[in-house]
């Protein structure tokens, strides 16, 4: 069975820090790209940053470069998302999505709320 489970949300005031994790599996993790999501109130859920695990080619979305940094633990089948100098605008459900050429994953999301 495939899985993908995210954890690590909670509440944090701005400017502090979250660890974000996503463990998998079912599938063979280092074929996929795995991204991180977020969906805020009232807002579509957007894609904020990608790892694939082939070549370690990582990407950000600009609203958390320079705070946020992905990274992947292949023996661990775990993706982290680190989130430093985090913003009320933060405040979101985070997914970790895996793809591939052929098919696509998601988790069922952590929550994440950051206080001002």
């Amino acid at each position: 069975e495939v899985q993908l489970v995210e954890s690590g949300g909670g509440l944090v005031q701005a400017g502090g820090s979250l660890r974000l994790s996503c463990v998998a599996s079912g599938f063979t993790f280092d074929d996929y790209a795995i991204a991180w999501f977020r969906q805020a109130p009232g807002k579509e859920r957007e894609g904020i940053s990608c790892i694939s695990n082939s070549d370690g080619t990582t990407y950000y979305e600009d609203s958390v470069k320079g705070r946020f940094t992905i990274s992947s633990d292949i023996a661990k089948r775990t993706v982290y998302l680190q989130m430093n100098s985090v913003k009320p605008e933060d405040t979101a459900v985070y997914y970790c999505k895996a793809v591939s050429y052929a098919s696509a994953y998601w988790g069922k999301g952590t929550l994440v709320t950051v206080s001002s």
